[in-house]
């Protein structure tokens, strides 16, 4: 028998390690530095040092949706703990993989309002799949296996783990430990489904069959079962058009002559179109969430819906469906393709192409001394060629993002869809690039949002990540400002940012490469070479103030009140 002692904090790190996890994003305080102590001589997983545990949280967020693995940060006790929240929220809304660790004040001081005390099992309940307060060293692997398990299984989501000071302090001998990390983990009442009901998909196959005008809207739930390939084949099978909600693009690719883009509030006419006239709704993996469909009642009325999702609490949530097929998409996806006939839907394809060919993407046209933003986006979408990982914060750039960038790839979009996270970007980026090291990571961000968490740029220049960062720079929270413009006669309450700091100076100041763009010329002669660029670089785009993203279906309203759709209002 080996008398070799571990204490918790080590157990942590251990069990993270044979679990698969590589990389961890963090913040050290008081009541984690046993963990950090333990990583200072831990080299079997890179820690990157986040400057905000905000920060933390988003880049073990995009970190997990590009790799496809669970995203693990770690902060402190009370301010540390909670400054993770928004970032849980966020992925908890976009249903993304992580473990947050955080530390506790020791055992003996629970409920006594301890220096850095907050209860943050109790704060994150509606935010986490499952968290735990451990309470003895002998449950750590346990909890840490079940945690890891829990968030990347069914659908996935963030769960939090909880850990008092003295527990990390504490030992137990390296044998006990090993015999508690093997034993099979057992989760009663957690079992999620995978296999979709056989009489369900062969109702399903009938409906698809008889649809004259079929339409598929993937989601989110396309790309995290993996299940890209068997769409592909369903809809060359079919001849099924393809819209995709922001968070399900990349799930089919953009350049196809099916795909229709994004649907919803800022979507393309030709998806909004589509989705009102199909007579079937093949929804996959998604929510049915209100920046979709505006009025729930009056949303694909024409159409029987076929419903796929993982989550069964996802079914008649927002919009009442035919056919509920609850299971893993990859899986019901290949028993639907193993039995569905080839078809043609000719005058239905045709009809969608006419709508494709009539509404092309379009804006206003503004001299050669200054700049659009959707001209910013269309120069860097011809350099990029759907080929790079687009990050986006939140704002009009991010409905920019969605329409005017090509998404080839899975995976190849990270932004903050259910939370809508201003903020997220520049973390995410981060995380983006450390999970695809060989890849092109491009952030689109605004300036807005980019104030929120820039000091996370540190980390570009610390750990040499080539991260390439676009700022739409128009000097205003440009989309409250639009809706304050359309709704409220253009009273701008506290959106106009024209003291923004010199980005460029500050990009200088973290020791990251800089240049500012302003006209159509500066676009054409330095933007390809700032993007191919091997290193980290800022991009500071002063783009019209006063731009709007068009087309635009209200809140709440139906494509019937669609305006925009040729890029500007239909009065001006």
């Amino acid at each position: 028998m080996s008398s070799e002692m571990i204490n918790g904090a080590r157990m942590i790190l251990e069990c993270l390690h044979r679990l698969g996890v590589t990389d961890l994003f963090g913040y050290p305080g008081g009541a984690v530095i046993p963990i950090y102590d333990e990583i200072y001589s831990f080299d079997k997983i890179i820690h990157y040092f986040a400057r905000h545990e905000q920060g933390a949280a988003h880049e073990a967020d995009g970190y997990a949706r590009v790799s496809g693995k669970v995203g693990v940060c770690l902060a402190t006790s009370g301010p540390g703990a909670t400054n993770l929240v928004t970032g849980i929220m966020t992925a908890h809304m976009d249903s993304v993989p992580m473990l947050a660790i955080t530390g506790q004040v020791k055992s003996n001081l629970l409920g006594k309002d301890a220096f850095q005390e907050t209860d943050i099992v109790g704060i994150t309940v509606p935010i986490t799949k499952m968290n735990y307060l451990v309470q003895d060293i002998k449950e750590i692997p346990r909890i840490i296996k079940e945690a890891y398990f829990i968030a990347s299984t069914g659908r996935p989501g963030p769960v939090l783990v909880d850990i008092p000071n003295d527990i990390q302090l504490q030992e137990i001998s390296y044998d006990e430990f090993d015999k508690l990390y093997n034993k099979k983990i057992v989760l009663e009442g957690y079992d999620p489904t995978y296999v979709g009901h056989q009489g369900q998909i062969k109702r399903s196959l009938e409906l698809i069959k008889n649809a004259k005008k079929p339409l598929v809207i993937a989601g989110a739930g396309v790309l995290k079962a993996k299940a890209s390939k068997e769409l592909f084949e369903f809809v060359e099978k079919t001849n099924t058009p393809v819209a995709m909600t922001l968070l399900g693009l990349g799930s089919f690719p953009g350049r196809h002559e099916l795909s229709l883009g994004m649907l919803g509030m800022h979507g393309t006419v030709s998806a909004n179109y589509a989705i009102d006239e199909a007579d079937l709704i093949i929804a996959a993996g998604i929510r049915f969430d209100d920046r979709i469909t505006g009025d729930p009642n009056k949303f694909c009325k024409k159409a029987k819906i076929i419903h796929i999702d993982i989550d069964p609490a996802e079914i008649d949530k927002n919009k009442k469906v035919d056919v509920p097929i609850v299971g893993d998409l990859k899986n019901v996806l290949s028993e639907i393709n193993k039995e569905i006939k080839e078809k043609e839907n000719v005058e239905w394809i045709k009809k969608v192409k006419e709508w494709k060919k009539e509404y092309p993407l379009g804006h206003r046209e503004v001299g050669n001394d200054r700049l659009l933003p959707q001209e910013v986006l269309k120069e860097l979408n011809d350099i990029l060629k759907g080929e790079a990982i687009i990050v986006t914060d939140v704002g009009q750039h991010q409905m920019w993002s969605a329409q005017y960038m090509t998404y080839q790839n899975p995976d190849s979009i990270v932004t903050s869809g259910g939370a809508g996270t201003m903020g997220f970007g520049v973390p995410a980026a981060i995380g983006a690039q450390v999970a695809a090291p060989d890849k092109k990571v491009v952030l689109i961000v605004g300036d807005g949002g980019y104030q929120m968490t820039f000091q996370e740029i540190m980390l570009i220049k610390q750990y040499n990540l080539p991260v390439k960062i676009v700022i739409i720079n128009n000097s205003f929270l440009g989309m409250v400002r639009q809706w304050q413009e359309l709704f409220k006669e253009k009273r701008y309450s506290f959106v106009d940012l024209t003291h923004n700091p010199d980005f460029v100076k500050i990009a200088e100041a973290y020791g990251i490469k800089s240049e500012r763009l302003k006209t159509k010329e500066d676009l054409k002669t330095k933007l390809k070479n700032l993007i191919l660029s091997d290193e980290g670089v800022v991009i500071d785009c002063i783009v019209e103030k006063e731009e709007n993203v068009f087309p635009m279906i209200p809140a709440g309203t139906s494509v019937s009140q669609m305006v925009g759709k040729k890029g500007v209002l239909e009065s001006e």
